[in-house]
């Protein structure tokens, strides 16, 4: 893989770096983004943006950005660059921008004449604390570099405006200050490794845009406070430490230590395979011994279908499958009569998944296929498997079984499928009745199941599903399967059956245990492989339907209408892969190959070193959505996987 690397005729040219967006996350949850550029254009970008679980179970952007300022005899270069109502830019610092480059740490460089200013940033994996080093590479006489933080203190969802409530008085701590903009929130720390100057002088700054807010059709405009700013002197070749963070260090002076202590944790990115690796940390949130899977950044919280589907994946990019367990254990603090939350926990948990339940049996698989521990998993979920089962034989909210074996589900207003977009309380993508891949995940569920429980001698769930195989096929082609379409029904409704060509078939194949023969498969396969393949995923509707839309953009209820009707979504090549190549074998290695390699240069668009959520369905297949979703690296790591398991069949 080339170099993550990006040159001053690229960082300069605004249409270009403010379409692309850095992230840095940590086990909190807490992050960092902004775009190339340095310049915030959502709601959700900041410098740090940190969990207030005293306030609510949301992020909260306290540090909104630090404005640089370079000053050589009495001339002043200003670094920062945002865009102000009406679409003015100022400052315009990104005009001194040198490169970017992403190796170990992001590092950034500044040119002004002769002087070579690089910072490097990065957030702490066990601390809410962004770390940050300044280093005066070259110059011919000696700088002040004084630094403007810009102040925010809300929820990521809304945006901050003046108001008197605001307080914007300081506290002095070691080798620097902390505020606390409202009573509820933690304070935020500000220091330096370097003796330094501070006045304060709080001013409110107005009519901030946020250019991706307003094309998505939300409110784009905030005001921020600016307390004060802090001076330091560097003379060539010379560097120092500043700290961000919701705890006060005990020492700046070993904010060095500290910096090279975290960045001894990165590895180098050298492959596409490091790339991913990196990208798959970000989504781990590991508190108070539970681990849970953020869906995706910058939005995103835990979602119960995501994190099943992801957690596999996930696993393997960071190489430890044991978090697998921990994150399943968290989410079965959560389950509630055969069902998991779809997103929300506790109190707050929302069971309107229909499917959730039995990607929990999937993600139990490819554990088991992955690390070979079959004991391990029978032993410790076995009682939970079969009791999910038989509450969705016996029927839960408003899933059941029916007398053919078939899992029925549907509940009016809502979509209980991952095709679950909703506009004006209407679902845009209902599909009530018998859907394809639930009905192919439930028959993957019990056969797993069953074949655990014959491999540790459960003879009574044997002997109750002992018909079920032979039953279900018979009744799983009767409804879905159409001889003169050559593909499966997308749901079946009573009478009604849906023949739109979607995804959602691919399930039939790409799982282990297929109620389909081959030859059924085979044509699956490729109806699916000449109707819906990109270069970026599996479109959600055939280009070919009238129904078909292949923009995914404008205000929310523009971009739902799109989101199941022919938008891409990455994760589903992970499905996708898998049935190709349980279709061709070692033959459709070299496909599946040219496929994951297709985003090697993807990495370096939208968010730098990640997958975005989804795609458009039409040429150029720009990206849209969060800017790095969980299902979608995890769905890459696994292509990436099992290309090397078939070349080493």
């Amino acid at each position: 893989m080339k170099e993550i690397l990006f040159k001053k005729d690229e960082l300069t040219n605004l249409e270009f770096s403010l379409n692309r967006e850095i992230l840095r996350a940590n086990m909190s949850n807490a992050y960092a983004c902004t775009t190339l550029a340095g310049c915030n254009t959502r709601k959700y970008h900041g410098l740090l943006i940190v969990p207030q679980p005293q306030i609510d179970d949301n992020n909260h952007v306290l540090l909104s950005s630090l404005d640089e300022t370079i000053i050589q005899n009495n001339n002043e270069f200003h670094l920062g660059i945002h865009r102000y109502k009406e679409g003015i830019y100022y400052p315009k610092g990104h005009k001194y921008l040198e490169s970017y480059q992403l190796k170990n740490l992001p590092i950034t460089s500044y040119r002004i004449g002769d002087i070579l200013l690089t910072k490097e940033i990065q957030i702490q994996q066990r601390r809410d604390r962004v770390l940050i080093k300044y280093t005066l590479q070259e110059a011919s006489s000696n700088i002040t570099l004084e630094l403007r933080p810009l102040l925010a203190f809300r929820q990521v969802h809304k945006l901050s405006y003046r108001n008197d409530e605001a307080n914007t008085s300081y506290k002095n701590v070691e080798n620097g200050v902390s505020y606390q903009l409202y009573e509820n929130y933690t304070p935020l720390y500000i220091q330096l490794s370097k003796k330094m100057t501070y006045e304060h002088k709080p001013d409110w700054y107005y009519n901030f845009e946020y250019i991706k807010e307003k094309e998505r059709g939300y409110d784009y405009t905030e005001d921020l406070l600016m307390p004060g700013v802090f001076s330091v002197e560097l003379k060539p070749g010379e560097c120092f430490y500043l700290s961000c963070g919701i705890e006060e260090g005990s020492n700046p002076l070993l904010l060095s230590r500290d910096f090279k202590r975290e960045a001894s944790i990165r590895f180098d990115i050298n492959t596409m395979e490091d790339v991913l690796k990196r990208a798959a940390r970000m989504f781990f949130c590991r508190k108070n011994l539970e681990v849970n899977i953020v869906a995706g950044f910058p939005w995103f919280g835990r979602w119960g279908r995501d994190t099943f589907i992801s957690l596999p994946g996930l696993c393997l990019g960071v190489e430890d499958m044991q978090l697998l367990i921990s994150a399943t254990d968290t989410m079965l603090k959560d389950l509630k009569d055969g069902l998991f939350p779809n997103i929300g926990v506790g109190e707050s948990a929302a069971y309107n998944s229909a499917d959730t339940p039995l990607w929990f049996f999937w993600c139990l698989q490819q554990y088991a296929n992955i690390t070979g521990e079959r004991e391990k998993v029978w032993k410790k979920y076995g009682k939970k498997m079969k009791s999910i089962i038989n509450s969705l034989e016996e029927g839960c909210y408003n899933v059941r079984m029916d007398s053919n074996y078939l899992l029925w589900q549907g509940e009016n207003g809502k979509a209980l499928t991952w095709m679950d977009a909703i506009v004006n309380g209407v679902p845009v993508t209902q599909r009530k009745g018998y859907a394809v891949e639930i009905n192919a995940l439930w028959y993957n569920a019990i056969m797993f199941t069953k074949s655990l429980a014959e491999e540790y001698c459960d003879d009574a769930f044997v002997e109750k599903w002992t018909d079920f195989s032979s039953a279900f096929k018979t009744a799983f082609k009767e409804i879905f399967w159409s001889k003169d379409l050559g593909y499966l029904a997308d749901y079946v409704d009573g009478t009604y059956k849906d023949f739109s060509v979607r995804p959602n078939m691919i399930f039939a194949v790409s799982l282990e245990y297929s109620p389909l023969s081959i030859k059924i498969r085979q044509l699956i396969v490729e109806k699916v492989k000449s109707e819906l393949l990109t270069p970026r995923g599996l479109n959600t509707l055939s280009p070919k339907d009238k129904n078909y839309k292949g923009y995914y953009f404008g205000d929310q209820n523009n971009r739902d209408y799109a989101y199941h009707n022919g938008t891409v979504w990455p994760w589903l090549l992970g499905a996708f892969s898998e049935a190709y190549l349980r279709v061709y074998g070692k033959d459709g290695v070299d496909f599946i190959e040219s496929i994951y390699k297709g985003f090697e240069d993807v990495l370096c668009d939208y968010c730098v070193g990640s997958i975005a959520e989804v795609y458009d369905g039409n040429p150029p297949f720009k990206a849209g959505g969060s800017i790095s979703q969980a299902w979608s690296v995890a769905a890459l790591i696994r292509m990436k996987y099992l290309i090397d398991s078939y070349k080493n069949k």
